[in-house]
């Protein structure tokens, strides 16, 4: 009777999960974008759609490699371009390509493999409250200014994916100097958090003046605050594109709805709720919300660097930070 009624249990737990589609991603989405898009894939397609979070981006390459097969993960989201890199290095992304893949902007697409297609973009800026910074910085060089000591939070590149965008920002623009850069930018800095969440609620609290955040920032300041309270600033060295994109688990039990969701997730339905919910821009053309058009400043200039050459040197270039500013 025992055996039944366990066996009963178990089958009521299969009974409840299938069919659920579950999106592994990091905390910022599920308190935001993940919110919209759920009721409306719930209910365009049928699917039970739940999404578990990380903290940081950087988190959930990790997760899904210490779970391996056993991982709930359906689809992963979240990925920017050099998380992408490891995560494709790893072997855990299975390849597809979208139906309207079409639609997204070429130059934006990972490599034309499709292990994963990208949803948003924005770039990665300095961002000040402007009520306490009366001489925002325009430059890497202004950045290392003695007036802004103690002032600047950036996020750890081992386990966000804002803060590695940051470092790889810096390296496009000094290569091999990059490690001088840090060791003087070190004086600077408040503090190193472990995600982008942690630096905004320090920002918001006024416990510190800046950090490394988005462009688009500038207009979500404008559309909640009503003023440009926090704003970015345009460095004269070149901006640096954060791509983020979603994928499919290779471990995947429903390769069917994840698919789903992949083209989803490019669809104008979706794509037309990017700026106001993820303050990113859009993949796909869609036209943008008036505080976007308004006060999101215009990049003349971007750096890159090649994926391969950060695919080859990522893992010493973390090391090099991690000596100058951990001391091992």
């Amino acid at each position: 009777m025992r055996r039944i009624l366990i066996l009963t249990v178990l089958l009521a737990v299969i009974l409840v999960y299938s069919g659920q589609l579950v999106v592994y991603t990091y905390d910022s989405m599920t308190a935001g974008l993940a919110k919209k898009i759920e009721t409306i894939f719930e209910k365009k397609y049928g699917i039970d759609v739940k999404f578990v979070s990380f903290g940081d981006a950087g988190n959930i390459i990790s997760r899904i490699l210490l779970e391996g097969k056993r991982t709930q993960a359906d689809v992963i989201l979240g990925l920017d371009q050099n998380l992408l890199l490891k995560a494709v290095e790893k072997g855990i992304l299975f390849p597809y390509k979208p139906k309207n893949v079409s639609k997204v902007r070429k130059e934006l697409l990972y490599k034309g493999d499709f292990y994963a297609v990208p949803f948003d973009y924005g770039a990665i800026a300095v961002v000040y409250n402007t009520e306490t910074v009366k001489n925002p910085p325009k430059s890497f060089e202004d950045l290392l200014k003695p007036e802004y000591r103690r002032k600047i939070v950036v996020e750890d590149p081992r386990t966000s994916s804002t803060g590695l965008a940051f470092l790889l920002w810096t390296i496009a623009v000094y290569g091999d100097s990059f490690k001088d850069y840090w060791k003087k930018l070190k004086d600077n800095l408040l503090t190193v958090t472990a995600g982008w969440d942690e630096a905004f609620e320090m920002l918001e609290s006024g416990e510190a003046d800046m950090m490394v955040s988005y462009l688009t920032d500038s207009a979500y300041s404008h559309y909640y605050y009503g003023t440009g309270k926090y704003m970015p600033t345009v460095f004269k060295e070149g901006m640096f594109a954060q791509v983020e994109y979603v994928g499919i688990c290779r471990f995947t039990d429903d390769l069917d709805a994840a698919k789903k969701f992949i083209d989803f997730m490019l669809s104008d339905e979706v794509q037309k709720l990017i700026p106001l919910n993820q303050w990113m821009l859009p993949v796909v053309n869609v036209d943008l919300p008036e505080v976007f058009e308004k006060y999101v400043p215009k990049v003349e200039k971007y750096v890159t660097i090649d994926p391969k050459k950060v695919e080859k040197n990522m893992e010493g270039w973390l090391k090099e930070w991690e000596k100058i500013m951990i001391g091992y």
